[in-house]
């Protein structure tokens, strides 16, 4: 399978930069599929699973935000977090599911009750890649 170039950079830094087969990834507007010669797009990140295959094995990560570029066989994935299958802790993603779902019946404020929606799917987002390794 042909190969394209990878970059992945949060506010922490450059977490992956190498040739890979695809990467799988959920945007706004849904989950979007990238592979050799794809066409030049820009896509706002939503929160999700990311599947990279590289060397022809998958990587899971959960990721939040951002954007997705792809340029001239080149993608570049600018996240507000990315968190590789094996570097997620699942215990502390379990805690912030219980307390997200305690915040949202707790809350009154609409602003609460969204950062409370957006930790609870961070959370189950996290939740669910680990499952997958």
């Amino acid at each position: 399978m042909r190969k394209f170039n990878l970059q992945i950079v949060t506010p922490d830094g450059l977490l992956y930069e190498g040739e890979v087969e695809s990467l799988l990834v959920r945007t706004a507007d849904g989950d979007a599929e990238f592979l050799a010669g794809h066409i030049d797009y820009i896509a706002p990140l939503g929160t999700g699973r990311a599947r990279i295959k590289i060397d022809g094995k998958d990587k899971f990560a959960a990721v939040s935000g951002g954007f997705v570029t792809v340029s001239q066989n080149y993608v570049k994935l600018v996240a507000i977090t990315f968190e590789f299958a094996e570097n997620i802790d699942l215990e502390r993603a379990l805690r912030a599911k219980e307390r997200a779902i305690a915040s949202l019946a707790s809350s009154k404020d609409e602003k609460a009750l969204d950062i409370a929606r957006l930790k609870l799917s961070r959370a189950i987002s996290r939740i669910n890649v680990c499952e997958l390794r």
